[in-house]
């Protein structure tokens, strides 16, 4: 049985081939990119690249409000992910704020630079700090 660092690392590598079949619009099915990841079927893998797929344009438009003279779209698709499942976690989840950031975090620095994880380090923390202030 995986943890939940090695689901969410899943979650990345389906939601990065997601935006890549979208970006070439070649058909797909998110279900066949969790197959070839998981032997067996798991709910917080389907309900979480689902809830990412399913919130992606609000996801999208939070990240554009909180990446420093970037945009979404300018990221890599590997970072795209990361950062997707980073906000969803912490807007659309009960999971812990600081658990969805470390997690976030932890994955940037795997498999992107020190510049690109600080950058959804600060991104993941602006969310945090509004998303408090709202509801304070």
């Amino acid at each position: 049985m995986k943890n939940r660092s090695e689901l969410r690392e899943i979650i990345m590598k389906v939601i990065y081939q997601v935006y890549i079949f979208e970006t070439t619009n070649l058909p797909y099915d998110y279900h066949d990119f969790i197959k070839e990841q998981l032997e067996v079927d798991n709910d917080f893998v389907l309900d979480t690249v689902e809830g990412i797929i399913k919130n992606q344009k609000e996801i999208t438009k939070l990240a554009d409000q909180y990446l420093d003279g970037w945009k979404m779209s300018r990221l890599n698709k590997v970072d795209q992910a990361i950062i997707s499942l980073g906000i969803y976690e912490l807007v659309y989840t009960d999971i812990p704020s600081i658990v969805a950031i470390n997690e976030a975090v932890e994955l940037s620095k795997k498999y992107s630079d020190e510049k690109v994880t600080k950058m959804i380090n600060a991104v993941l923390d602006g969310i945090y700090h509004s998303e408090e202030d709202n509801a304070g």
